[in-house]
């Protein structure tokens, strides 16, 4: 069984400077602050970039043709 460490539970978050455009990805703890000040500039322009998380559906039940139990 493997065990996790706080670097493999800890989710990710991408963040974009508006000053620099400067793109990067840091884990956090949901509990942590989000950072503001930019790593490449030092501007207080950082912000998060959201998107869209793909869906994958698996198994039957999805279809129209799927016939309900």
């Amino acid at each position: 069984m493997k065990s996790f460490t706080a670097e493999d539970i800890l989710p990710t978050y991408h963040y974009r400077c508006k000053n620099c455009n400067y793109d990067f990805t840091e884990q956090q703890s949901f509990t942590d602050d989000p950072i503001t000040v930019c790593p490449q500039c030092g501007e207080k322009q950082v912000r998060k970039v959201y998107s869209a998380v793909p869906i994958e559906f698996k198994g039957s039940g999805f279809y129209r043709t799927d016939k309900s139990k």
